[in-house]
């Protein structure tokens, strides 16, 4: 039953994902492959990088062909979508689209940090916590992070909105309740506290100090 319930969230992750890493690749000016390739390296990215850390080899991305075809589907619609949009450009609203890249990234970095809690917890139990939280820290920015190298900005994780420290968070608050015996609970309220988290960093800007020049 875990499993399964799981691999729901993993596929509505990796969704939501593909999403945000298709729109870079919009955003950026890819064409088809380049919007396809950015969506499904950001949906399935962090959790290759995990898998390796964690001994995984070959990694479940590499191994199971659900995650990138459902990254793929998911990369080639939102591209068709905005191909049709292109057609007319006065029903572009751009600060919607701006809000629903912030609600898919925000539910991808969610679900992606507490799988990889879980991917830990699975393989090493719960007594190692710094492996449990990196693992779902990884999992969760390590795609994004990918993404932003190809597209040669800077990571979304080094300048915006608390993002990785939401990950943290969100992973901490994960493995509290699996040592408390709540694993079933604490995917989505691990998961529901990075979102919240982040939704308020953004819309009331809070950001990690840093020097401008």
């Amino acid at each position: 039953m875990m499993t399964d319930y799981t691999l729901i969230f993993e596929l509505i992750g990796t969704v939501a994902f593909a999403i945000s890493g298709a729109s870079v690749g919009l955003r950026s000016r890819s064409d088809l492959f380049g919007v396809l390739a950015l969506g499904i390296v950001t949906a399935t990215g962090g959790g290759v990088i995990r898998d390796l850390v964690l001994g995984v080899i070959p990694p479940s991305g590499f191994t199971d062909p659900i995650y990138v075809i459902t990254a793929a589907v998911s990369s080639a619609i939102v591209f068709a979508v905005a191909y049709l949009k292109s057609r007319h450009p006065s029903n572009l609203n751009v600060e919607n689209w701006k809000q629903l890249l912030l609600v898919m990234d925000s539910i991808g970095l969610g679900i992606f940090t507490v799988v990889g809690v879980h991917s830990a917890i699975s393989k090493y139990g719960t007594g190692n916590g710094f492996l449990c939280v990196f693992s779902g820290l990884v999992t969760g920015v390590g795609g994004g992070l990918l993404r932003d190298m190809m597209v040669d900005r800077l990571p979304d994780i080094f300048r915006k909105h608390v993002y990785a420290v939401a990950s943290i968070i969100g992973a901490e608050v994960c493995l509290i309740l699996c040592r408390l015996n709540l694993a079933s609970f604490s995917i989505a309220a691990g998961a529901a506290v990075i979102v919240v988290v982040r939704v308020l960093a953004a819309h009331f800007q809070w950001n990690l100090p840093r020097i401008e020049q």
